[in-house]
């Protein structure tokens, strides 16, 4: 006879809770968890491959829209890859404005993680605090790119816009107001007792767990991985700056908070460094409209843990492949070891404090037909598996047919 105290629950892909299109099943007992089923794969966008129909040049802005907060992390992937293949020697200036952005974008999605945790856990008040100073954050990178979200700052070759005297000021003034406050962050989140006790022994992810698992980023660092690509595969300027990879043997939601806070103030100590030597220079050299055949793999340390972009050349405008690997797809594969045996209560913080972007983590799911190979299906073909497969479940895509049929007979 079945236990009567087990049963399943979904969680998403559509569900108040969750932000973005994400499926969970849950297996339950009483309120622990007793087993998770994570299914990626609903809202894949096919940025990999609209790549390959455009240039080099325009995948820079399209690549950078793979994630709003980690804009900046994606386009300079994929930039230091193409200019790997080219053979270009990009500027240190432009590096070093580089290293810059990357450092306000990692304050910025810190400051964002922060106040998403205390949302999650009911300290609404740490919310509002946390993004109002992530507002100041935004308003600098405003100022020195002209956007508050996808930059734009990149080009291959250097960066697009050069940054001024007052400029500078403007960033030195706005970092020495938000050092102190995050110093009361860190006080408020080693000192506070009802945060402590509330992340304490949550979402555990043992050392080994961690290595077996490949987590990366904070969520690797608090369990004590001691890596950052930053460090270990130092790109832009970070060779020639000196900082700390914070780390953290807690091994759960409180040391992945302790991480983010500790980074916070070495982004802060590393923008300064980057200001106080600021290299004279021009901002960028020319790169080739096409670019040479060849392929390159590159890393990059983004605020959620490292970032991969591989790319191919083929000699001409075009990519032949684009290949991203987002790090909470390295990262997810952990949420399922942190859930078990914990209680249900406790999976939203346990899955926030990977600090999840689903929309740059889903990818096309394979499909198996019984006792057939596994094949890979053409555009057309999968075109058709969809249609067929959502017309079972009364969707009717009649209209939307003779709309796409009548675009494309024109062209």
């Amino acid at each position: 006879m079945a236990d009567p105290r087990k049963f399943k629950i979904p969680i998403g892909p559509q569900h108040p809770a969750l932000k973005e299109p994400e499926s969970f099943s849950v297996a339950l007992k009483g309120e622990k968890i007793k087993g998770l089923d994570i299914r990626l794969g609903y809202n894949h966008r096919g940025i990999e491959k609209a790549c390959e129909g455009k240039t080099f040049i325009q995948d820079v802005y399209l690549l950078e829209r793979i994630c709003g907060i980690c804009s900046h992390s994606h386009s300079t992937c994929f930039v230091q890859a193409v200019e790997e293949i080219a053979g270009l020697a990009v500027p240190r200036r432009a590096l070093y404005i580089r290293t810059l952005v990357a450092e306000l974008e990692r304050v910025h999605s810190h400051y964002l993680w922060l106040g998403v945790a205390g949302h999650e856990i009911g300290f609404d008040t740490l919310l509002m605090y946390t993004w109002r100073d992530r507002e100041a954050i935004m308003d600098v990178l405003a100022l020195l790119t002209g956007n508050r979200v996808n930059y734009g700052i990149n080009c291959l070759g250097g960066v697009r816009r050069d940054i001024d005297a007052t400029q500078i000021k403007e960033v030195i003034k706005a970092i020495d107001e938000l050092e102190e406050r995050t110093k009361y962050y860190i006080e408020v989140a080693t000192q506070e007792v009802t945060i402590i006790e509330r992340l304490s022994g949550v979402g555990i992810l043992s050392h080994e767990d961690a290595l077996r698992l490949g987590a990366v980023g904070p969520t690797g660092r608090a369990s004590g991985v001691n890596r950052d690509v930053r460090r270990d595969d130092a790109y832009a300027a970070y060779a020639e700056l000196k900082f700390d990879v914070i780390t953290d043997d807690h091994c759960d939601v409180y040391g992945r908070t302790l991480v983010r806070v500790k980074e916070l103030l070495q982004s802060f100590s590393i923008i300064r460094q980057v200001l106080k030597n600021l290299p004279d220079g021009p901002i960028a050299v020319r790169a080739p409209r096409k670019i040479p055949a060849g392929e390159a793999f590159n890393r990059y340390e983004a605020p959620r843990g490292e970032d991969v972009h591989y790319v191919k050349a083929n000699g001409t405008e075009f990519p032949e492949r684009v290949k991203v690997r987002a790090p909470t797809l390295a990262n997810i594969r952990s949420v399922k070891q942190m859930l078990k045996d914990r209680y249900l209560a406790d999976m939203p913080i346990v899955i926030a404090a990977i600090d999840p972007c689903f929309s740059c983590t889903d990818r096309l799911i394979s499909v198996k037909h019984d006792n057939k190979e596994k094949e890979v299906m053409e555009w057309q073909a999968l075109r058709s598996y969809s249609i067929d497969w959502y017309s079972k479940r009364g969707v009717d895509f009649t209209e939307l047919n003779k709309k796409l049929e009548e675009k494309f007979k024109h062209k």
